[in-house]
């Protein structure tokens, strides 16, 4: 058994994102290449962005703080603390309005 604090590790991942030239910072903290689960802790500083990237398989954005867009297609999703975004099966992006951290789940499709 294994046991996290998302919320320290969030901190310092915020921390290490705002001294970081590109202003990300991100660390798994569950699973990997090895495993058909994976999450990950990614601190993104406001006006940042992931740019527009395939999905990997089925993915979620469990927003820990701040608030983020994730944008596909021409369409887009707004998720403040506490929201839980379904990443669609299309390329997309994330863009932090505010700093912020997310939880990303990925299960690796095949």
């Amino acid at each position: 058994m294994e046991k996290f604090s998302l919320t320290a590790l969030g901190r310092n991942a915020l921390e290490t994102a705002r001294a970081a030239p590109s202003g990300r910072s991100a660390q798994t903290v569950f699973g990997g290449h090895e495993h058909v689960l994976r999450q990950t802790l990614i601190a993104l500083v406001q006006g940042t962005s992931l740019a527009d990237h395939e999905n990997p398989g089925e993915a979620t954005v469990l927003v820990l703080q701040g608030r983020v867009i994730l944008a596909s297609e021409g369409t887009i999703w707004e998720g403040a603390h506490g929201a839980l975004l379904v990443v669609p099966q299309a390329r997309h992006s994330l863009e932090a309005l505010e700093d912020s951290i997310i939880l990303l789940t990925v299960a690796k499709l095949g």
